[in-house]
This record gives C-alpha cells, sequence and structure tokens, in this order.
C-alpha cells in the first residue's frame, strides 16, 4: 500500500499551527504584562501634590496629604526663624546630619525658603503625629518652651524646624519631603526642587 504525501498541505498546516499558538501566546501574556503596571490608584499616591500657600498666613500650617502620610507647611514668622539658632544646644541633631531631607534643606531652618517649613507630620520615634504647639512658654509644656512640635504619645518635641531635642525617644528630626516652589503661590510637593529648576 503506497500513501502519497502532500508536503505542501503539511507545511501549510505546520505554519497555521505556529501562527495560532503565536497568536493564542500573545493573548495570554497581555493581561500578565498589564499587571506588572501600576494601578491609577497606585500612582494617584505618588503623583506629586500641588499646595496653594498665596493665602497662608505668617504664623500658619497647612496640612495636607501625600503618599498616604501627613505633610505640613509652616509659614514662619521672622521671630521664629531668627529663634532657630538660639536652641542649638539642646537639640540632639541641629545641623541635621543624621535626618531624612533634601540636600537643598540641610541648613539651619531646613527649608528652601526659611520662611516656609514644609516637613511630614510623622513622629521619628513610632509614627504618630505631633501637635503644634508654636506658642513660646505654652501652659503645658513649660515656660522655658521656645515653639515647636509635640508628640504627646511618648513626650517627643521638635523645634520649629523639625529639629528634635535631646533627651526625648524620638531618634531623628522630623523628616523633609521633596518638594519645590513652582513659583511665589505654589508648592509642589513629591518633586525634588533641584529637577524643578
Amino acid at each position: 500500500m503506497s500513501e502519497h504525501v502532500d508536503k505542501g498541505r503539511r507545511q501549510l498546516l505546520t505554519a497555521a499551527t505556529v501562527v495560532t499558538g503565536a497568536v493564542g501566546a500573545a493573548f495570554a501574556a497581555a493581561p500578565f504584562l498589564a499587571s506588572w503596571k501600576p494601578s491609577a490608584r497606585a500612582k494617584a499616591l505618588g503623583a506629586p501634590v500641588e499646595i496653594d500657600i498665596s493665602k497662608l498666613e505668617v504664623g500658619a500650617m497647612l496640612k495636607v496629604e501625600w503618599r498616604g502620610k501627613p505633610v505640613w507647611v509652616l509659614r514662619r514668622t521672622p521671630e521664629m526663624v531668627a529663634g532657630l539658632s538660639a536652641i542649638d544646644g539642646l537639640l540632639a541633631d541641629p545641623a541635621s546630619e543624621a535626618s531624612d531631607q533634601p540636600d537643598y534643606a540641610t541648613n539651619e531652618a531646613r527649608a528652601i525658603r526659611p520662611e516656609f517649613l514644609v516637613v511630614l507630620g510623622v513622629c521619628t520615634h513610632l509614627g504618630c503625629a505631633p501637635l503644634s504647639r508654636f506658642t513660646p512658654g505654652d501652659a503645658e509644656l513649660g515656660a522655658d518652651w521656645p515653639g515647636g512640635f509635640y508628640c504627646p504619645c511618648h513626650g517627643s518635641k521638635f523645634d520649629l524646624a523639625g529639629r528634635v531635642y535631646k533627651g526625648v525617644p524620638a531618634p531623628t528630626n522630623l523628616a523633609i519631603p521633596p518638594y519645590a516652589f513652582v513659583d511665589d503661590n505654589h508648592i509642589l510637593v513629591g518633586q525634588d526642587q533641584s529637577r524643578a529648576a
């Protein structure tokens, strides 16, 4: 018995099978590869946040959220800025050498512009939210209190630049997030000043 093999038909069937398999593999891989992309919610959480500071009065503070953390923008009075150097001896890290901040905020005011402090409102001890106690001589904190932030959970104290006092549970200064001035009335938290320039 002799069988005739049609080689052309066999090649056509082989090619059709390979093409069908490749198309099927592409359709199967597409959702898998798409799952590697961050979701819209994840993109939004990591996106920079623009803050309008045009109506922020001197001595007042704004609170916003960035990446699920509170960010505080304090518009310091000239007296607040001038008093920062007077308490260096009471601070654990007055030069902010062991703290988390961008290079442009490694100065006494820990800020691009001394008038505006941009800081994460999270205590570096256990992640509690410190309270603003800007009035010098606060009744709860004593007559020698120069003004700053106080964490009531475990007693950590920070000055008006977010620098931690000696002898408190918090190990480092409050963190300064990356930020940039878009113009005189807007701050963009989440974008480094050196990239904005």
